[in-house]
């Protein structure tokens, strides 16, 4: 929450907590109780909306843009919105650059995905070009020309980023509509790039590896379901509870969560706690650095396992790990241990693997099991039917059975009659 306060000389000042948990202060100079109030306001509407990732409300959009240059600046230096460029110096990269360096607090992937949005606007319309010339027939030929020359997730991808760079640049007030409003993102997942690391693969990957700090890197990766570096990088001996055997992960992207220390990745753990020097903090020694080349090595790893390189090799392990959890855990339990959502676990991480094919085609008992449960469904369904009662006299002669009841319309109903199990005509032994 945001405080307001005034100094003796009667400046008034707004001081609060940013995205970035260190203290900020706003300084209004000499203006109103009243104004002061409503900056405060909406100061709380826009780290709640940093803080959370979400959109800003259109009236707190169209607030940020109607406000002063100078007040722009200091939220712009607090890491609220955007750095507002003039409108005669707003080329397209300058924009979207000045954007994403005033969003400190996004996850390195997400940096790099935006940078590279960043370069193929720049690439297409060009660095030097107004923000404001691009008009919407530009943003449906750029959208084309990306998914003609690039996989569909990594055109669907930028485009979602060259929309959003634009909504930017609309609330700011350089253009007066988004010229990429109407211009659909789509699915940014890609199945022909995901691969299942088997258990089997795994523990070849574990023998390749160089030392026990890289059996851990991939340990982590294959059996905690973390991402690759930020995650790894992040976590402490601090954060491990040895005693309730579960560690937590601080993730930048989606917070902190606690994973179990699996049977698998508990003895990688052992032996690097066993390693560590006297006093050490992090986990991960090898580099602090989470910009670190780490797929290289690991490349050299896949291949001196005896396996065959496969696209986005750290991403695959924690999607195989989710997989596998996933068959045996509810899916509410697995996603809080991988720090994903349902929706995005469907999307991006889960696979069907060929265990899956290999249970679904078992005989035998399951089966039997499941003929059985079928028919005490069955039962108890029809045992709740109140017009299947037989009466006494439909009881004492099996050769009759009931017609159920029929209603024809509001207050009437079909008689019932009883009719032989043979047919119409009777028996020769009832006769």
């Amino acid at each position: 929450m945001a405080s307001i306060s005034k100094s003796a000389d009667g400046t008034i000042r707004i001081m609060f907590i940013g995205v970035d948990k260190k203290r900020r202060t706003l300084y209004l100079g000499t203006v109103s109780k009243k104004v002061a109030e409503a900056i405060k306001l909406r100061v709380e509407t826009l780290i709640a909306s940093t803080a959370s990732r979400s959109p800003l409300d259109g009236e707190t959009a169209a607030w940020v843009g109607s406000i002063g240059d100078d007040l722009a600046e200091k939220l712009a230096k607090a890491g609220l919105i955007a750095a507002r460029i003039p409108q005669q110096t707003a080329t397209l990269k300058n924009f979207c650059t000045a954007y994403v360096e005033s969003r400190p607090e996004v996850a390195v992937n997400t940096r790099r995905n935006l940078l590279q949005a960043v370069r193929y606007l720049a690439e297409i319309f060009g660095a030097d070009r107004n923000v404001q010339t691009i008009t919407s027939g530009d943003a449906v030929r750029f959208a084309s020309r990306m998914r003609a020359d690039y996989a569909a997730a990594t055109a669907n991808r930028t485009i979602v980023h060259a929309k959003h760079f634009f909504k930017v640049a609309e609330r700011d007030g350089l253009i007066d509509q988004n010229p990429f409003r109407e211009v659909k993102g789509g699915s940014m997942s890609n199945a022909l790039r995901q691969h299942y690391v088997t258990a089997g693969q795994t523990t070849q990957l574990l023998d390749a590896c160089p030392d026990g700090e890289w059996r851990l890197i991939v340990a982590l990766a294959r059996y905690g379901g973390l991402r690759t570096p930020s995650e790894h990088l992040a976590l402490t001996w601090a954060d491990t509870d040895w005693e309730r055997e579960r560690f937590l992960v601080r993730s930048p992207k989606t917070g902190p969560r606690w994973v179990p220390m699996f049977p698998e990745l508990r003895p990688h753990l052992d032996e690097a706690f066993a390693r560590a020097e006297e006093g050490a903090v992090h986990v991960i020694t090898r580099t602090r650095d989470a910009s670190a080349n780490w797929r290289t090595t690991f490349g050299k790893i896949i291949v001196k396992a005896g396996l065959l390189p496969w696209e986005k090799p750290f991403q695959n392990l924690r999607a195989s790990r989710e997989t596998e959890l996933a068959a045996t855990f509810p899916i509410h339990v697995v996603t809080s241990w991988i720090g994903n959502s349902v929706a995005v676990a469907a999307k991006h991480y889960l696979q069907v693997t060929d265990a899956d094919f290999s249970r679904a085609v078992v005989k035998g008992d399951a089966e039997s099991d499941a003929r059985a449960t079928q028919k005490a469904t069955q039962t108890a369904a029809d045992s709740k039917r109140p017009e299947w009662t037989e009466s006494g006299d439909t009881l004492g002669n099996k050769a009759f059975q009931p017609i159920l009841s029929v209603p024809v319309r509001s207050g009437y109903l079909v008689s019932f009659c009883t009719v032989p199990r043979e047919g119409v005509e009777p028996s020769s032994q009832a006769s």
